[in-house]
């Protein structure tokens, strides 16, 4: 592993912990040269599954594409790494469960967007905006109404 501020290739290993949901581990190293301490995450990799693009071209299922949008999304908001994370966890487990070897791009946007509705109304937004690449404010409008929709019948469940 090279060393993040110095580039020296040598490293220690001071602690290993594995993730709340075990599917990945967490390890803090200490660079040999400089002293300076970081961290890395070690996944499984699932090298077998392509990623079906809206053009028809094909590319190896990549998790930091995934954690990039999700990043970009929740820009600015009081939400956790930690939690950015458990979504690209929860994503890719499900994709692992539902498709074999391809998965079309519109279908893990789709999973992207409902874990991300269930954490932060802005985030999802920004999220949907991008993904499903909006023409003019009366389609972001429209995303806009629904997600209210939602949210105002779901506060009066159980009411009267």
């Amino acid at each position: 592993m090279k060393c993040p501020f110095c580039s020296h290739k040598e490293d220690k290993v001071i602690d290993s912990r594995l993730s709340r949901d075990g599917k990945s581990i967490r390890r803090r190293r200490e660079c040999l040269k400089c002293k300076e301490r970081y961290t890395t995450h070690e996944y499984v990799e699932n090298t077998s599954l392509l990623v079906i693009k809206k053009d028809g071209r094909r590319e190896q299922f990549d998790r930091k594409k995934i954690l990039s949008g999700v990043i970009k999304a929740c820009e600015k908001r009081p939400i956790s790494l930690d939690k950015m994370e458990a979504i690209v966890t929860a994503v890719e487990s499900q994709i692992a469960k539902k498709f074999d070897k391809e998965v079309k791009s519109r279908d893990i946007g789709e999973l992207v967007m409902e874990r991300l509705a269930k954490l932060d109304d802005v985030a999802y937004v920004r999220f949907a905006s991008v993904y499903r690449q909006f023409k003019d404010v009366n389609q972001f409008m429209n995303e806009l109404k629904g997600m209210l929709g939602k949210k105002y019948d779901n506060s009066f469940v159980g009411r009267k």
